[in-house]
Formats: C-alpha cells, sequence, structure tokens
C-alpha cells in the first residue's frame, strides 16, 4: 500500500463516519419531533358537555306540583384534534332524585377544537313539591358516548358527561343559579 492509497482510505473513512453522524442525527432528530407529536397532538381528550343557559318557557304551580317547559342549550367542546362523533342520548331532569323530565339529544359531530351548541326542550312535571320557599332544586344530567375520529386513521371511543344543578325562581318564573360540574 502507498502513502496516497493510505491517504485514500483515512479521507474514504472520514467521510463514512460523517455519513454516518448525519443519518444517526436526522434519526435523532426525527424520533424527537413524533415523540413531541404523540405527546401533543395524539393525546385524546374525553370532550365537555355543559348547560350554558336555561330558559323557562311555562311554569304552573300549585301547591302540591309544578309543570313547565325549559329550554336549554347545550355545549360540546371537542379539545382534540379530531372530531367527536357522538350517538343518540338523553338528558334527564330530577326533583328530589326523582327523574321528572327527559330530553331527547340527536346524534351529531363536533368538529375538531370546537364548541357544538344545541338547543334542547324539556317537559318537567311532578306531582310532589315539597316546601313553599319560592324555590325550586332541580339536577340535570346527560352522557353523550362516541368515538374521536383523528386523521381518519385512528379512532379512539370517549364520552362526555354532563351534571348540572339549577335554582328556579318560582315567583319571578327565572332560573335563579346554574352550576355545572
Amino acid at each position: 500500500m502507498t502513502m496516497g492509497d493510505e491517504e485514500a482510505a483515512t479521507l474514504r473513512r472520514k467521510r463514512n463516519i460523517k455519513c454516518i453522524t448525519y443519518i444517526v442525527g436526522g434519526v435523532v432528530l426525527q424520533t424527537i419531533i413524533i415523540v413531541v407529536f404523540a405527546l401533543t397532538v395524539m393525546r385524546i381528550k374525553s370532550p365537555k358537555v355543559r348547560l350554558r343557559s336555561v330558559t323557562i318557557e311555562s311554569l304552573d304551580t300549585n301547591t302540591s306540583s309544578f309543570n313547565m317547559r325549559l329550554i336549554a342549550q347545550v355545549t360540546v367542546k371537542n379539545t382534540n384534534f379530531g372530531h367527536f362523533k357522538f350517538e343518540n342520548s338523553t338528558a334527564s331532569v330530577t326533583y328530589e332524585g326523582t327523574t321528572v323530565g327527559q330530553a331527547f339529544i340527536d346524534r351529531g359531530r363536533t368538529r375538531a377544537r370546537e364548541t357544538k351548541k344545541m338547543n334542547i326542550t324539556v317537559d318537567v312535571s311532578s306531582d310532589r313539591l315539597s316546601g313553599a320557599s319560592g324555590t325550586l332544586t332541580l339536577g340535570s344530567h346527560a352522557k353523550l358516548s362516541g368515538k374521536i375520529h383523528l386523521f381518519k386513521i385512528i379512532k379512539k371511543k370517549k364520552s362526555a358527561e354532563m351534571d348540572c344543578t339549577m335554582i328556579v325562581n318560582l315567583l319571578n318564573k327565572a332560573i335563579q343559579e346554574l352550576n355545572c360540574k
């Protein structure tokens, strides 16, 4: 082997090491990008469903019973990067632990990172009214079950639940307080 051959071999070895270093660096960089992407975008969270406002359309009360029609705005907030498709569901209204009204929630779809607003009508009636305080404490519950569709490839089952309490002022025929968890 001559001196020129040794220099050529050394030069070739240095080029090969440089090439391998660039390839390993590229693979490490792509791995970091994929991990960051998976931890931020691909993390699927449960959507949130809430009562935003409730209005009383009609209210009839006497000493022992009440009948009313409520119009409620329900919102479904989807914070994921994929859309949320939910099935038919019901929202129920309770008074002292007893279901006094139900409303049907049609199946639907909330786009990625958006909030969908829906209006539902609930007929509420009970033949037992306790106390004459002028207010009525009602509870409401709904559960929307469906799937998050991410990039038309990943489908993950998720559900959104709502538990709210509202105080109805019988004299003013208005919702006095609305709290959701």
